[in-house]
């Protein structure tokens, strides 16, 4: 069972960032999800994730956005959270959270073990520690 948070009005500013970023962004076939970070300064980064031509080199959202802070030296997270952008063949006119991938599941907890995660569950937006989403965390960690 996900121990889950219902979400305050720092987590929905933080997706209304990442709706802004692919909003603003988006490129069928380049660019369909975006992403924020919230870090615990309070800043906020958000990007787009990278499409490829070979699946495996595509690059997420979130790992994007991770990147985009880190960068600007900023490395301790609070929150995170992903958007999906609809398609031009699908029938949606908004924005919608999408859980983190397993691959991104892995970086953020490299990151950030305390870190949330915004995801829906249940038919509602909530919020989850990431350490909840990846149990049993590979780790090179002695104990």
């Amino acid at each position: 069972m996900l121990h889950t948070k219902p979400l305050n009005e720092n987590d929905y500013e933080l997706i209304k960032a990442a709706e802004e970023v692919i909003e603003k962004n988006y490129h069928y076939g380049r660019h369909h999800i975006g992403a924020a970070v919230r870090t615990k300064s309070g800043s906020i980064y958000a990007a787009v994730h990278l499409e490829a031509n070979v699946g495996r080199i595509a690059v997420c959202g979130e790992a994007m956005a991770l990147g985009k802070s880190i960068s600007e030296g900023e490395n301790e997270f609070e929150t995170i959270v992903a958007v999906a952008h609809p398609h031009p063949d699908e029938n949606i006119e908004y924005c919608w959270v999408v859980a983190p991938c397993g691959m991104c599941r892995e970086l953020i907890s490299d990151y950030g073990k305390d870190t949330e995660v915004i995801l829906s569950y249940n038919g509602e937006n909530v919020k989850c520690n990431i350490m909840d989403l990846i149990p049993e965390k590979y780790t090179s960690d002695v104990e």
